[in-house]
This record gives C-alpha cells, sequence and structure tokens, in this order.
C-alpha cells in the first residue's frame, strides 16, 4: 500500500509539474514560431474593424462600389476606384508584416499597367491631401517589377523626407539603394529597391531579371520596420531598400488601392520592444 502510494504522489507531481511548464512551453514554440508577445493583428480574417476605408471623390466610410471587402479570410481591393484603407490607430516604432497577392484585374487607366499599390508609414494629417486620395505619408511601394521602391507622399518640404545611401549612377531618374552608398535626401520622388530592373516598362505582369517579388498569384511577405527614424523594407525575407532620418516617423498605416486588384491575408503591428525580446540569441 505504501509503495502505491507513492507511485500516487509521483503521478500527481509529475503531472502538477507538466501542467506549470506548460505555459512557459507555449511562449517557447510562440517564440520558435517567429511571432513576438503584443503582435497586434490588425486584420481579423473577418472584416475591418480597425480600419476605415476612403475612396477618392466619395470620402470616409463611403465605398459604394465595394472596393474593399473580406474574401475567403482575405481583404480584397478590386482596385476599381482609387483609395485605401486606414488604421484607426497611430504607430511609432514597429514592424508592419503583410501577406499579399496580386489579383488577375485591372481597371480604368491602368488596365494595361504594372499592377500598383502601396504600404504607406507614418501617414499623418488630412484624409486625401495628397492628389484627394492619401494621406501624407511615407510609402513602401508595392508594384511590379518595383516592389521595395520607397516614395515620399509628402507635400515637397523637409516634413516629409527621407535620407537612403545610393549607388553612383541614377536610374530612371532616380536614385538607388545601395547599402553603404552616398546618402541622397528626397522630400518628393522615388529611391528604387537595390534590384530594379534598369528595363522596366510600366506594363502588366513585369518582372526583372533580380525580382524577389514572387510571380502573379502566389502569396508574398513584405515587412517595414520603423526604428525612430530609419525604416528598413523587406521583401519575403529580403533587405530590398532602407532609409535614415525619416520624417514624420509615426502616424497611421495605409494600403492602397490604385487600379488593380490586391488580396491582403495578415496585417501585423509589432511593437520593437517585443520584437527584440523574440528574437534568438546571437551565436
Amino acid at each position: 500500500m505504501a509503495r502505491q502510494t507513492r507511485r500516487l504522489l509521483l503521478l500527481v507531481a509529475a503531472c502538477m509539474a507538466l501542467t506549470l511548464a506548460a505555459p512557459r512551453m507555449a511562449l517557447a514554440a510562440d517564440a520558435a514560431g517567429g511571432e513576438a508577445k503584443g503582435t497586434l493583428h490588425l486584420f481579423n480574417g473577418k472584416n475591418l474593424d480597425g480600419f476605415y476605408t476612403f475612396v477618392k471623390d466619395r470620402g470616409r466610410n463611403q465605398d459604394p462600389k465595394k472596393v474593399f471587402t473580406v474574401e475567403n479570410g482575405a481583404i480584397r481591393i478590386s482596385g476599381e476606384e482609387w483609395g485605401c484603407i486606414t488604421t484607426n490607430s497611430e504607430f511609432e516604432n514597429y514592424r508592419v508584416t503583410i501577406e499579399f497577392k496580386w489579383g488577375t484585374l485591372t481597371h480604368a487607366n491602368r488596365l494595361e499597367s504594372a499592377r500598383d499599390s502601396g504600404l504607406l508609414v507614418h501617414s499623418t494629417g488630412a484624409d486625401g491631401a495628397y492628389a484627394g486620395v492619401w494621406m501624407r505619408s511615407i510609402e513602401c511601394q508595392m508594384i511590379e517589377g518595383g516592389t521595395g521602391d520607397l516614395l515620399v507622399v509628402g507635400d515637397e518640404t523637409p516634413a516629409f523626407s527621407l535620407t537612403t545611401p545610393t549607388a553612383p549612377e541614377l536610374q530612371d531618374k532616380c536614385p538607388v539603394y545601395q547599402a553603404g552608398g552616398k546618402p541622397a535626401t528626397i522630400d518628393t520622388g522615388r529611391i528604387n529597391w537595390w534590384g530594379r530592373d534598369p528595363q522596366w516598362k510600366d506594363v502588366k505582369g513585369f518582372r526583372g531579371a533580380k525580382d524577389v517579388e514572387k510571380p502573379l498569384g502566389e502569396w508574398n511577405r513584405y515587412e517595414c520596420i520603423a526604428d525612430g527614424a530609419k525604416l528598413t523594407v523587406l521583401l519575403n525575407g529580403k533587405v530590398v531598400n532602407e532609409a535614415f532620418d525619416v520624417r514624420p516617423a509615426k502616424g497611421r498605416i495605409q494600403i492602397q488601392s490604385e487600379g488593380a486588384e490586391l488580396f491582403v491575408r495578415r496585417v501585423d503591428v509589432t511593437p520593437l520592444a517585443a520584437d527584440k525580446a523574440a528574437a534568438p540569441p546571437k551565436p
């Protein structure tokens, strides 16, 4: 009887130890899976709660043509009218991660042009202040052949500007990102990502020799890391562009409708403090 009692006590103790360890094991699994504690899932997979829509010449939350909908667990942006979805909240010192793929439809004056959209960060001021469509902001470009370009969607003053290390030669009159290169500051226009094809053309389906973006219909992971006044852009895990002295350094996040059908199945924001805490230790 005493031996059976000891076995029972040992079994109970083992079960309690596993129960107490379970939360730690779960946290370790989350870290191994790459998601930091504190990550905000801005898109819930069901509706656009947490965002509002803005359509050119219509305004906020006026979307009769259903440019912005949710289908099969993803945001569908039809591209039929120009506009954006905008976060209700502002963010500072964060990593925003989206997963997107292009649809097949294109519209209006971009019917035969490269599929085009954009992830706009540090968006501030009035809706539609830029071209009647978007808030002034810094754009992490999404366009066939040019995803990873950085654009200033501003007022052509230092209030909206950035500085990037660039290659010696311009490409299509634009600086090209090159790590360790000569700093170039812009308050309008574009900084090309490092692999943008010199023969790039604004035609539907364009693909360059060094494209990091996946072929039409496949999902891409796009990340913009806003660390103070520094901005790093990654496409499918590769750094494609980088900027310093970025102004402003906080604001809302917008995703554009710009003539092409787009699907977005993930929109996550991770505070950098949590992001760094979840990173594996360096060897």
